[in-house]
Protein backbone atom coordinates (compact mmCIF):
# COMPACT_ATOMS: atom_id res chain seq x y z
CA UNK A 1 0.00 0.00 0.00
CA UNK A 2 1.55 3.26 -1.03
CA UNK A 3 1.05 6.08 2.09
CA UNK A 4 2.98 8.61 0.82
CA UNK A 5 0.66 9.57 -2.10
CA UNK A 6 -0.22 13.54 -1.96
CA UNK A 7 -3.84 14.27 -1.18
CA UNK A 8 -5.35 15.97 -4.01
CA UNK A 9 -7.78 19.19 -3.52
CA UNK A 10 -10.25 19.78 -6.38
CA UNK A 11 -12.56 23.03 -6.11
CA UNK A 12 -16.21 23.24 -7.14
CA UNK A 13 -16.24 26.69 -8.54
CA UNK A 14 -19.99 28.09 -7.81
CA UNK A 15 -19.14 31.74 -7.23
CA UNK A 16 -19.87 32.59 -2.93
CA UNK A 17 -21.21 28.85 -2.57
CA UNK A 18 -17.96 27.64 -4.31
CA UNK A 19 -16.58 24.06 -2.08
CA UNK A 20 -13.44 22.02 -2.27
CA UNK A 21 -13.32 18.55 -2.34
CA UNK A 22 -10.20 16.85 -0.89
CA UNK A 23 -9.08 13.46 -1.85
CA UNK A 24 -6.46 11.64 -0.25
CA UNK A 25 -5.38 9.21 2.99
CA UNK A 26 -5.95 10.21 6.11
CA UNK A 27 -8.33 12.97 5.89
CA UNK A 28 -10.98 11.89 8.59
CA UNK A 29 -8.20 12.56 10.90
CA UNK A 30 -7.23 15.85 9.73
CA UNK A 31 -9.60 17.56 12.31
CA UNK A 32 -8.21 21.05 11.53
CA UNK A 33 -8.78 21.20 7.93
CA UNK A 34 -12.69 19.84 7.98
CA UNK A 35 -13.04 21.19 11.48
CA UNK A 36 -12.81 24.93 10.24
CA UNK A 37 -16.05 24.42 7.75
CA UNK A 38 -18.07 24.13 10.67
CA UNK A 39 -19.57 27.82 11.54
CA UNK A 40 -21.41 27.08 14.50
CA UNK A 41 -21.40 25.05 18.01
CA UNK A 42 -24.05 22.58 16.90
CA UNK A 43 -23.35 19.21 14.84
CA UNK A 44 -25.17 15.83 14.26
CA UNK A 45 -23.65 13.17 11.94
CA UNK A 46 -25.83 11.24 9.88
CA UNK A 47 -24.50 7.86 9.85
CA UNK A 48 -25.71 3.67 9.45
CA UNK A 49 -25.34 1.31 11.57
CA UNK A 50 -22.44 -0.27 9.42
CA UNK A 51 -20.06 2.51 9.14
CA UNK A 52 -20.62 3.80 12.39
CA UNK A 53 -18.72 1.22 14.07
CA UNK A 54 -15.50 1.78 12.24
CA UNK A 55 -15.37 5.53 11.84
CA UNK A 56 -17.34 7.70 13.79
CA UNK A 57 -15.34 7.62 16.97
CA UNK A 58 -12.52 9.41 14.29
CA UNK A 59 -14.84 12.18 13.33
CA UNK A 60 -16.36 12.63 17.02
CA UNK A 61 -12.66 13.68 18.08
CA UNK A 62 -12.43 16.80 15.54
CA UNK A 63 -15.99 17.44 17.59
CA UNK A 64 -14.54 17.89 20.61
CA UNK A 65 -15.96 20.79 22.02
CA UNK A 66 -19.38 21.42 20.37
CA UNK A 67 -22.70 20.47 20.91
CA UNK A 68 -23.06 17.26 18.75
CA UNK A 69 -24.99 14.03 18.30
CA UNK A 70 -25.41 11.16 15.62
CA UNK A 71 -28.40 9.37 13.93
CA UNK A 72 -28.16 6.62 12.64
CA UNK A 73 -29.64 4.92 9.69
CA UNK A 74 -30.43 0.81 8.88
CA UNK A 75 -27.98 -0.02 5.94
CA UNK A 76 -29.48 -0.36 2.39
CA UNK A 77 -31.25 1.93 -0.36
CA UNK A 78 -34.72 1.15 1.12
CA UNK A 79 -34.33 3.47 4.23
CA UNK A 80 -33.09 6.67 2.08
CA UNK A 81 -37.25 7.66 3.34
CA UNK A 82 -39.17 10.59 4.15
CA UNK A 83 -39.80 8.23 7.25
CA UNK A 84 -36.01 8.84 8.37
CA UNK A 85 -35.96 12.41 7.56
CA UNK A 86 -38.45 13.27 9.74
CA UNK A 87 -36.54 11.20 12.41
CA UNK A 88 -33.45 13.33 11.56
CA UNK A 89 -35.22 15.92 12.05
CA UNK A 90 -36.45 15.07 15.14
CA UNK A 91 -32.70 14.52 16.30
CA UNK A 92 -32.14 18.13 15.21
CA UNK A 93 -34.45 19.53 17.47
CA UNK A 94 -33.70 17.48 20.42
CA UNK A 95 -29.86 18.90 19.65
CA UNK A 96 -31.31 21.89 19.65
CA UNK A 97 -29.74 22.99 15.77
CA UNK A 98 -29.69 26.72 14.86
CA UNK A 99 -29.40 28.23 11.71
CA UNK A 100 -25.39 27.94 11.85
CA UNK A 101 -25.25 24.12 12.58
CA UNK A 102 -24.04 21.54 10.48
CA UNK A 103 -25.04 18.21 9.00
CA UNK A 104 -21.82 15.53 8.38
CA UNK A 105 -22.68 12.72 6.45
CA UNK A 106 -20.32 9.68 7.28
CA UNK A 107 -21.06 6.84 4.62
CA UNK A 108 -22.55 5.96 1.07
CA UNK A 109 -24.96 7.31 -1.37
CA UNK A 110 -27.89 6.90 0.76
CA UNK A 111 -26.21 8.54 3.83
CA UNK A 112 -25.25 11.61 1.71
CA UNK A 113 -28.62 11.95 0.04
CA UNK A 114 -30.72 11.51 3.34
CA UNK A 115 -28.24 14.01 5.55
CA UNK A 116 -28.10 16.43 2.77
CA UNK A 117 -31.93 16.78 1.96
CA UNK A 118 -32.32 16.70 5.73
CA UNK A 119 -29.68 19.79 5.99
CA UNK A 120 -31.75 21.12 3.10
CA UNK A 121 -35.25 21.08 5.00
CA UNK A 122 -34.03 22.40 8.63
CA UNK A 123 -34.76 25.72 8.69
CA UNK A 124 -34.49 25.98 5.06
CA UNK A 125 -31.26 24.67 4.53
CA UNK A 126 -28.12 24.82 7.14
CA UNK A 127 -24.17 23.61 6.58
CA UNK A 128 -23.56 19.90 5.48
CA UNK A 129 -20.32 17.95 4.91
CA UNK A 130 -20.01 15.18 2.80
CA UNK A 131 -17.87 12.35 4.36
CA UNK A 132 -17.82 9.65 1.33
CA UNK A 133 -17.04 6.13 2.70
CA UNK A 134 -17.91 4.47 -0.37
CA UNK A 135 -15.92 4.92 -3.95
CA UNK A 136 -19.25 5.55 -5.49
CA UNK A 137 -20.04 8.26 -3.23
CA UNK A 138 -16.65 9.77 -3.89
CA UNK A 139 -16.83 9.86 -7.44
CA UNK A 140 -20.59 10.75 -7.92
CA UNK A 141 -23.24 11.55 -5.09
CA UNK A 142 -21.15 13.38 -2.68
CA UNK A 143 -20.34 16.28 -5.42
CA UNK A 144 -22.77 18.26 -7.19
CA UNK A 145 -25.61 18.99 -4.24
CA UNK A 146 -28.29 16.70 -5.53
CA UNK A 147 -29.93 15.49 -2.59
CA UNK A 148 -33.18 13.32 -2.06
CA UNK A 149 -35.29 10.22 -0.73
CA UNK A 150 -37.00 7.39 -2.47
CA UNK A 151 -40.64 6.86 -2.84
CA UNK A 152 -42.73 3.50 -3.80
CA UNK A 153 -43.05 4.90 -7.26
CA UNK A 154 -39.34 5.21 -7.64
CA UNK A 155 -36.16 6.23 -6.69
CA UNK A 156 -35.01 9.90 -6.30
CA UNK A 157 -38.60 10.97 -7.15
CA UNK A 158 -37.94 14.02 -3.87
CA UNK A 159 -35.28 16.06 -3.30
CA UNK A 160 -33.59 19.53 -3.55
CA UNK A 161 -30.06 21.22 -4.70
CA UNK A 162 -28.57 21.45 -1.79
CA UNK A 163 -24.22 21.70 -1.80
CA UNK A 164 -21.92 20.90 0.93
CA UNK A 165 -19.67 22.96 2.46
CA UNK A 166 -16.72 20.08 1.92
CA UNK A 167 -16.31 16.60 0.53
CA UNK A 168 -13.83 14.72 2.24
CA UNK A 169 -12.90 11.55 0.65
CA UNK A 170 -10.62 9.49 3.34
CA UNK A 171 -9.67 6.86 0.47
CA UNK A 172 -8.33 5.09 3.72
CA UNK A 173 -12.48 4.02 4.28
CA UNK A 174 -12.01 2.22 0.82
CA UNK A 175 -9.63 -0.81 2.61
CA UNK A 176 -13.30 -1.68 4.28
CA UNK A 177 -15.24 -1.63 1.55
CA UNK A 178 -16.98 -4.99 0.22
CA UNK A 179 -15.54 -5.99 -3.15
CA UNK A 180 -19.29 -5.90 -4.84
CA UNK A 181 -19.78 -2.12 -3.70
CA UNK A 182 -16.14 -1.28 -5.08
CA UNK A 183 -17.09 -2.25 -8.01
CA UNK A 184 -20.43 -0.32 -8.09
CA UNK A 185 -18.24 2.77 -7.68
CA UNK A 186 -16.06 1.65 -10.68
CA UNK A 187 -19.72 1.84 -12.84
CA UNK A 188 -19.61 5.48 -12.17
CA UNK A 189 -16.21 5.99 -13.42
CA UNK A 190 -17.02 4.16 -16.23
CA UNK A 191 -19.85 6.34 -16.61
CA UNK A 192 -18.03 9.54 -16.37
CA UNK A 193 -15.88 8.45 -18.93
CA UNK A 194 -18.41 6.88 -21.19
CA UNK A 195 -20.11 10.51 -21.43
CA UNK A 196 -17.42 13.08 -22.02
CA UNK A 197 -13.94 11.85 -21.98
CA UNK A 198 -12.60 8.85 -24.65
CA UNK A 199 -9.06 9.08 -23.22
CA UNK A 200 -10.01 8.72 -20.10
CA UNK A 201 -11.96 5.39 -21.04
CA UNK A 202 -9.30 4.29 -23.13
CA UNK A 203 -6.81 4.79 -19.76
CA UNK A 204 -9.51 2.56 -17.44
CA UNK A 205 -9.45 -0.16 -20.19
CA UNK A 206 -5.40 -0.15 -20.18
CA UNK A 207 -5.75 0.27 -16.15
CA UNK A 208 -8.76 -2.38 -15.36
CA UNK A 209 -6.50 -4.98 -13.33
CA UNK A 210 -4.98 -2.13 -11.51
CA UNK A 211 -8.40 -0.81 -10.43
CA UNK A 212 -9.55 -4.53 -9.57
CA UNK A 213 -6.66 -4.37 -7.51
CA UNK A 214 -7.09 -1.45 -6.08
CA UNK A 215 -3.49 -0.06 -6.69
CA UNK A 216 -3.63 2.99 -4.62
CA UNK A 217 -1.65 5.22 -7.76
CA UNK A 218 -4.22 3.88 -9.93
CA UNK A 219 -7.51 4.62 -7.55
CA UNK A 220 -6.41 7.95 -6.58
CA UNK A 221 -6.11 9.13 -10.14
CA UNK A 222 -9.22 7.52 -11.44
CA UNK A 223 -10.90 9.14 -8.42
CA UNK A 224 -9.47 12.61 -9.40
CA UNK A 225 -10.16 12.20 -12.84
CA UNK A 226 -14.03 11.73 -12.44
CA UNK A 227 -14.42 14.05 -9.46
CA UNK A 228 -12.49 16.77 -11.78
CA UNK A 229 -15.17 16.14 -14.71
CA UNK A 230 -18.09 16.39 -12.69
CA UNK A 231 -17.10 19.44 -10.87
CA UNK A 232 -16.71 21.25 -14.35
CA UNK A 233 -19.82 19.78 -15.29
CA UNK A 234 -21.76 20.97 -11.86
CA UNK A 235 -20.51 24.63 -12.11
CA UNK A 236 -21.43 24.81 -15.57
CA UNK A 237 -25.04 23.25 -15.01
CA UNK A 238 -25.81 23.29 -11.25
CA UNK A 239 -29.60 22.78 -11.35
CA UNK A 240 -29.64 20.46 -14.24
CA UNK A 241 -31.17 22.18 -17.02
CA UNK A 242 -29.17 21.18 -19.76
CA UNK A 243 -25.60 19.33 -19.69
CA UNK A 244 -25.75 17.95 -15.72
CA UNK A 245 -28.42 15.76 -17.50
CA UNK A 246 -25.50 14.10 -19.38
CA UNK A 247 -23.98 12.81 -16.35
CA UNK A 248 -27.42 10.66 -16.09
CA UNK A 249 -26.44 7.99 -18.88
CA UNK A 250 -27.68 5.04 -17.33
CA UNK A 251 -29.81 5.64 -14.93
CA UNK A 252 -33.32 5.89 -16.88
CA UNK A 253 -32.70 2.27 -17.53
CA UNK A 254 -30.68 1.76 -13.83
CA UNK A 255 -33.19 3.42 -11.99
CA UNK A 256 -36.09 1.10 -13.20
CA UNK A 257 -34.04 -1.76 -12.35
CA UNK A 258 -33.19 -0.81 -8.88
CA UNK A 259 -37.27 0.18 -8.67
CA UNK A 260 -38.48 -3.20 -9.88
CA UNK A 261 -36.03 -5.21 -7.85
CA UNK A 262 -37.36 -3.21 -4.60
CA UNK A 263 -33.77 -1.83 -4.21
CA UNK A 264 -32.61 -5.07 -2.80
CA UNK A 265 -32.12 -6.83 -6.64
CA UNK A 266 -29.37 -4.76 -7.50
CA UNK A 267 -27.05 -2.17 -6.12
CA UNK A 268 -27.20 1.59 -8.03
CA UNK A 269 -23.63 0.95 -9.53
CA UNK A 270 -24.99 -2.38 -10.58
CA UNK A 271 -28.33 -0.69 -12.30
CA UNK A 272 -26.07 2.20 -13.89
CA UNK A 273 -24.02 -0.78 -15.31
CA UNK A 274 -26.70 -2.82 -16.85
CA UNK A 275 -28.26 0.73 -17.49
CA UNK A 276 -25.49 2.19 -19.86
CA UNK A 277 -25.09 -0.98 -21.71
CA UNK A 278 -28.85 -0.79 -22.19
CA UNK A 279 -28.51 2.83 -23.36
CA UNK A 280 -25.73 1.77 -25.75
CA UNK A 281 -27.66 -0.73 -27.71
CA UNK A 282 -30.72 1.51 -27.78
CA UNK A 283 -28.08 4.09 -29.29
CA UNK A 284 -26.79 1.57 -31.71
CA UNK A 285 -30.53 0.29 -32.69
CA UNK A 286 -31.15 4.39 -33.45
CA UNK A 287 -28.15 4.46 -35.90
CA UNK A 288 -26.54 7.05 -33.12
CA UNK A 289 -23.63 4.76 -32.48
CA UNK A 290 -21.32 1.55 -33.92
CA UNK A 291 -21.82 -1.44 -32.56
CA UNK A 292 -17.73 -1.67 -31.73
CA UNK A 293 -18.40 1.02 -28.54
CA UNK A 294 -20.83 -1.42 -27.00
CA UNK A 295 -18.58 -4.51 -27.44
CA UNK A 296 -15.96 -1.69 -25.45
CA UNK A 297 -18.05 -1.22 -22.93
CA UNK A 298 -19.49 -4.36 -22.32
CA UNK A 299 -15.55 -5.69 -22.20
CA UNK A 300 -14.78 -3.18 -19.90
CA UNK A 301 -17.52 -3.42 -17.48
CA UNK A 302 -16.39 -7.06 -17.71
CA UNK A 303 -13.16 -6.69 -16.26
CA UNK A 304 -14.28 -4.43 -13.74
CA UNK A 305 -16.86 -7.50 -12.04
CA UNK A 306 -19.80 -5.85 -12.99
CA UNK A 307 -23.25 -7.04 -14.41
CA UNK A 308 -24.15 -6.34 -17.92
CA UNK A 309 -27.45 -8.56 -17.66
CA UNK A 310 -31.21 -7.61 -16.88
CA UNK A 311 -31.96 -10.01 -13.51
CA UNK A 312 -34.13 -12.97 -14.02
CA UNK A 313 -37.92 -12.24 -13.21
CA UNK A 314 -37.84 -8.37 -14.75
CA UNK A 315 -40.71 -7.84 -17.23
CA UNK A 316 -39.87 -5.70 -20.17
CA UNK A 317 -43.25 -3.36 -19.77
CA UNK A 318 -42.96 -3.16 -15.86
CA UNK A 319 -39.48 -1.60 -16.32
CA UNK A 320 -40.85 0.88 -19.56
CA UNK A 321 -43.70 1.62 -17.01
CA UNK A 322 -40.84 2.79 -14.33
CA UNK A 323 -39.23 4.63 -17.21
CA UNK A 324 -42.17 6.90 -17.62
CA UNK A 325 -41.90 7.90 -14.33
CA UNK A 326 -38.39 9.27 -14.47
CA UNK A 327 -37.52 12.43 -13.59
CA UNK A 328 -36.32 13.52 -17.11
CA UNK A 329 -39.46 12.85 -18.88
CA UNK A 330 -41.14 15.85 -20.48
CA UNK A 331 -44.45 16.15 -21.72
CA UNK A 332 -45.11 12.18 -21.43
CA UNK A 333 -41.93 11.27 -23.50
CA UNK A 334 -39.32 9.54 -22.83
CA UNK A 335 -36.14 11.95 -22.80
CA UNK A 336 -33.25 9.27 -22.49
CA UNK A 337 -29.33 9.87 -22.06
CA UNK A 338 -27.65 8.37 -25.35
CA UNK A 339 -24.48 8.30 -26.96
CA UNK A 340 -22.98 9.06 -30.60
CA UNK A 341 -19.78 6.34 -29.06
CA UNK A 342 -17.37 6.43 -26.59
CA UNK A 343 -16.70 10.12 -24.97
CA UNK A 344 -19.84 11.73 -26.64
CA UNK A 345 -23.22 11.20 -24.79
CA UNK A 346 -26.09 13.07 -25.20
CA UNK A 347 -29.62 14.29 -24.48
CA UNK A 348 -32.46 12.76 -26.59
CA UNK A 349 -35.80 13.62 -26.73
CA UNK A 350 -39.09 12.20 -27.88
CA UNK A 351 -37.28 8.82 -27.97
CA UNK A 352 -40.02 5.94 -29.78
CA UNK A 353 -41.26 3.52 -26.93
CA UNK A 354 -41.04 0.93 -29.22
CA UNK A 355 -37.36 0.97 -29.61
CA UNK A 356 -36.66 1.27 -25.81
CA UNK A 357 -39.45 -1.66 -25.32
CA UNK A 358 -37.43 -3.53 -28.25
CA UNK A 359 -34.05 -3.63 -26.32
CA UNK A 360 -35.91 -4.23 -23.38
CA UNK A 361 -37.35 -7.34 -24.60
CA UNK A 362 -33.54 -8.52 -26.35
CA UNK A 363 -31.87 -8.33 -23.02
CA UNK A 364 -34.17 -10.50 -20.76
CA UNK A 365 -34.67 -13.09 -23.32
CA UNK A 366 -30.96 -13.24 -23.51
CA UNK A 367 -31.15 -14.39 -19.96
Amino acid sequence: MNTTLPRQTIDVPLGARSYPVWIGRGLLDDHARWRAMLRGKHAMVISNRTVAPLYLERVAQGLDGLHWSSFLLDDGEAHKSFANVGLALDALATLGATRDACVIALGGGVVGDLAGYTAACWMRGIDFIQMPTTLLSMVDSSVGGKTGVNLPAGKNLVGAFHQPRAVVADIGTLDSLPAREYRCGMAEVIKGAAIGDAGFFAWLEQHADALVARDETALVQAIATKVRYKAGVVSRDETEQGERALLNLGHTFGHALETAGHYTALLHGEGVSVGMLLAARLSERLGMSAHADTQRLEKLLKAIGLPITVPSGFEPEHLLALMRLDKKTIAGTLRLILWRGIGHAEIVSGVNEADVLAVLREATAAR
